[in-house]
């Protein structure tokens, strides 16, 4: 079979198949992540100290005295592949929503460990310069870069534009951003120290794929004789599910510290799905008895990539795009505080003592520490 021919449309379809293999990626990952650890010592000359604990968490904190602060960088990934085939089908750019995503990358990140995000920084690496002369999808993502900042109540600090011919392909876009963050009061430390048996989960609704599992979705176009066009709901196209922005979830933190909630852990639900509820090293069993609905834009993936549940909540957020872990007694007032901010929650299960593992009751799904391996 020549690579361009058409899969067995009854074949499952895999991450791996999509270009994606994270046994591969995952292990350099783990050897950065001790190399890194290495150089916190150089913090010190500056009077200042990393906390260890934000080692292999979603962000980055230092102790500068007063306060904390976080950092992260992000990249969007291949989405902005989706848009580029959306403008040619459709005429429409998407790219005030691929701006949105990118931001969310980093945003939603930073915000696990209890920061309030303050500085964006971008980075557009476009394949030649002639990517910027569609002045239409420039200002869009310009516009769009700007309303992500403003609705997170960041500054958009600067940025670069590099032309990469050679190393990005010819009419086409790398997306990336940092963020830095800060963490004051120190108590808004989230880190998993409090973190134990008793605690509620609550987890806050995806608007679709985010930015992640893309390329096994548009692996999956091979098999849509309508490609993106095909519907997923009545008016609703594959491609335009796939390019809802992505949720930036960081009104909802504020407004949970605003209120007083203790967030005792925090989880970005992106690469590796629901597994990511295992994230914190200590041993103990996340029991789900309640998931919320899944957009139909997962649930065709699923269908149509022939995955069983286990294999799509292992690989995409199937409707939760980011989890907190809080006392019981505050669970309520979070969903409500999340659904304030327009932001649908679900109070989803509990923390208990027990094996490290994640019990999804409901759909009979287990998953151990080994089936996350992070650091």
């Amino acid at each position: 079979m020549s690579a361009s021919a058409p899969t067995d449309p009854a074949a499952p379809l895999s991450y791996e198949q999509a270009g994606v293999n994270y046994d591969l990626i995952d292990p350099l990952k783990v050897a950065a992540q001790r190399a890194a650890a290495a150089t916190a010592g150089h913090l010190a000359g500056h009077g200042f100290t990393e906390v260890p604990a934000s080692r292999g968490e979603s962000a980055y904190v230092v102790d500068v005295g007063p306060f904390y602060l976080a950092s992260i960088v992000e990249c969007l990934g291949s989405k902005a592949l989706v848009a580029d085939e959306m403008k040619a089908l459709t005429g429409r750019s998407y790219y005030d929503g691929i701006a949105q995503d990118t931001i969310a990358m980093a945003v939603n990140d930073l915000i696990t460990v209890g920061a309030t995000p303050l500085v964006v920084q971008a980075y557009w690496a476009a394949g030649g310069s002639d990517w910027f002369a569609d002045g239409q999808r420039a200002q869009a993502l310009v516009a769009g870069w700007k309303a992500a900042c403003d609705r997170c109540g960041v500054a958009w600090g600067g940025g670069e534009t590099p032309a990469l011919a050679g190393i990005v392909e010819s009419g086409r876009i790398d997306l990336a951003a940092s963020c830095t963050g800060i963490i004051n009061p120190k108590s808004r430390l989230s880190v998993g120290d409090q973190l134990g048996a008793g605690d509620a989960i609550v987890l806050l609704a995806s608007s679709g794929i985010h930015a992640n599992g893309l390329s096994l979705a548009r692996k999956l176009v091979e098999r849509l004789p309508q490609g993106y066009l095909t519907e997923v709901a009545p008016g609703l196209s594959y491609g335009e599910a796939l390019l809802a922005p992505t949720v930036l979830y960081s009104p909802v933190t504020e407004a949970l510290a605003r209120a007083g909630v203790t967030v005792h852990y925090s989880a970005n639900i992106t690469g590796h799905g629901w597994r990511k509820l295992l994230r914190h090293p200590a041993e103990l069993t996340y029991r789900v008895h309640t998931v919320p609905e899944v957009p139909p834009v997962l649930r065709f993936i699923q269908q149509h990539a022939g995955h069983d549940d286990r294999e799509a909540y292992s690989t995409l957020n199937m409707g939760a795009g980011f989890a907190l872990f809080v006392p019981h007694a505050q669970a309520e007032q979070t969903v409500a505080i999340a659904r304030a901010q327009g932001v649908e929650a679900v109070l989803a299960g509990q923390v208990e003592a027990g094996a490290k593992q994640l019990l999804i009751e409901p759909l009979n799904i287990r998953f151990a520490s080994d089936d996350l391996q992070l650091r």
